[in-house]
């Protein structure tokens, strides 16, 4: 299986070029964030075109998610469990939940679309939600595979956070003053790994940036970030077979921000050639 996860920022805006990079890298699982527009405006038909199955998530024109599969797409989920909301100004435990999370059993992986908050700013309430955010998606995590250990499951999205200060290349992030770099969210990006999860990329790359603003020349001079990645269980991560950043999907007309995060499995059963045989 090749599975991808892009940040495509506008679904309308770029489904020709997001799916002509489906097809031209064999993506088998395409998980999509942003792509800010409810499911009745979803351009399935060119997806489907390309021999993909879509769920797709999305209340409005902000936010949304949305898996592409060459397989069908089994008990789709669109939180998870304890997954908290906001409205701004609302006063207790029942904000509406926003479109931030997609699942779908394919072929045995369980896969979840995710677009973390961004936090706006480290006093705003956003920033507080982002934090309660990732907490329930840790504890979520960690009952899912506690429920089931050898469950090869992906976290795979945006997750507005730069783990590592080599992860941040750009000038105007700036720890004390910005999120995505405060420690509390760097803190709550390791705990994940509690849950039983971790970073199955960087492990093969590094190095390497995968959000570009457009503002300021950032993508020509390479002030990006890392911010866009696949977390996998154990069994994922043990069938990891090869991985790469698409830098390039950064380059030509009216791109997205982000480039697609690529990682390929081999989820095929051991071999039990070697297993000895026993005669009655």
């Amino acid at each position: 299986m090749r599975l991808a996860t892009w940040n495509v920022n506008s679904i309308r805006a770029r489904v020709d070029r997001i799916v002509s990079f489906a097809e031209r890298e064999s993506i088998d699982v395409l998980a999509m964030q942003e792509i800010k527009c409810k499911p009745e405006q979803f351009p399935y038909e060119r997806f489907e075109a390309a021999g993909y199955h879509v769920e797709a998530h999305g209340l409005n024109q902000w936010n949304g998610v949305a898996i592409a599969s060459r397989e069908p797409l089994e008990d789709v989920q669109h939180a998870f469990v304890g997954m908290p909301g906001f409205q701004k100004g609302h006063v207790g435990d029942d904000a509406p939940q926003e479109a931030r999370a997609i699942s779908a059993l394919i072929g045995g992986v369980r896969v979840w679309s995710l677009y973390v908050p961004n936090g706006r700013s480290l006093n705003d309430p956003h920033y507080q939600y982002k934090l309660r955010w990732l907490e329930a998606l840790r504890e979520a995590t960690r009952a899912e595979l506690a429920a089931q250990p050898d469950l090869p499951l992906a976290l795979v999205g945006d997750f507005n956070i730069i783990p590592f200060e080599e992860d941040n290349g750009d000038p105007d992030i700036v720890q004390g003053v910005s999120t995505h770099v405060s420690q509390p969210e760097r803190d709550a990006f390791f705990a994940l790994e509690t849950a039983g999860v971790s970073d199955v990329v960087r492990p093969l790359i590094p190095s390497g940036f995968t959000y570009w603003d457009y503002q300021r020349l950032k993508f020509p001079r390479n002030q990006g970030i890392r911010i866009d990645f696949v977390l996998g269980s154990r069994a994922l991560a043990d069938a990891v077979t090869g991985a790469s950043i698409a830098r390039d999907e950064r380059k030509g007309e009216a791109p997205s921000d982000h480039v697609p995060v690529v990682v390929d499995l081999d989820l095929s059963p051991e071999d039990d050639d070697d297993v000895p045989m026993i005669f009655g």
